[in-house]
């Protein structure tokens, strides 16, 4: 800078306004240049640190949708099986005491629900903080601020066949069926309870209407279920695919 004064000053002196106009114009330009130069180093350096953040952020969610992928996989099986063993139990409504072996009286009173945990803490991270600002592609930010539609509805569902076990099968079942057959067979401390209690009749819980609905309606909530489970799951195997391409974009 020192040396561009000098020369600033000798060409003043000579009046060569010409010669000076062109050196001011260069100096001008070396200091944009300058600070072009200066700005892509700064823009190049954000970038970098942008996408160290935005490979974070896709590691953590592939990993929980990986997880889920595997629950779903495992849901979607229990799910089918539920339904078969509830199409079983109607082939079994109306039927006489009887006729019925100890393995259907099982599942006439199954009254077992495992609920499936999903889980969603980096989704909802994403959802709710500035870390949407450092996700680049726009189809993978529209899947992901999707997604906890998506396990809002799988949630749902599962509630409404709680309830209905909990609230409509589980009084109507308690009201007809004894729990003294549960009881270990060959127990001496159990023998009055069982000669002297309240048996069971499962031939009026067989033609209850509120036992039948609740069995049926069991059964259509848990095949809503099942395509619930499926689209969540392709939904799921659709962001970890997107993720993926991201995570191996240069």
């Amino acid at each position: 800078m020192v040396l561009f004064r000098k020369v600033r000053r000798k060409l003043i002196g000579l009046d060569k306004f010409k010669s000076y106009f062109i050196y001011a114009l260069g100096e001008v330009l070396l200091i944009v240049v300058g600070l072009l130069i200066a700005w892509k180093i700064n823009s190049l350096n954000e970038i970098k640190k942008n996408r160290i953040v935005e490979l974070k952020i896709y590691k953590s969610l592939s990993q929980e949708l990986d997880t889920n992928l595997i629950v779903l996989d495992s849901a979607i099986v229990k799910y089918t099986n539920s339904i078969q063993k509830l199409q079983n139990t109607i082939n079994y409504l109306g039927m006489p005491t009887n006729e019925l072996s100890q393995d259907a009286k099982a599942l006439i009173v199954n009254l077992n629900y495992d609920r499936t945990i999903v889980r969603d803490e980096a989704i909802n991270s994403i959802n709710v903080t500035n870390k949407f600002e450092f996700i680049d592609s726009d189809s993978l930010k529209q899947l992901i601020a999707a997604y906890p539609n998506e396990l809002d509805s799988f949630d749902n569902q599962q509630d409404k066949i709680e309830s209905i076990i909990s609230n409509r099968l589980k009084p109507i079942i308690e009201k007809h069926i004894s729990l003294i057959e549960i009881l270990p067979q060959n127990s001496y401390n159990y023998n009055r309870m069982k000669v002297y209690g309240n048996q069971s009749n499962y031939t009026e819980l067989l033609v209850n209407r509120e036992y039948q609905n609740s069995i049926i309606d069991r059964l259509l909530q848990t095949k809503g279920q099942l395509t619930i489970a499926k689209n969540l799951r392709q939904k799921t195997e659709t962001i970890a695919t997107k993720l993926n391409q991201e995570l191996n974009r240069p």
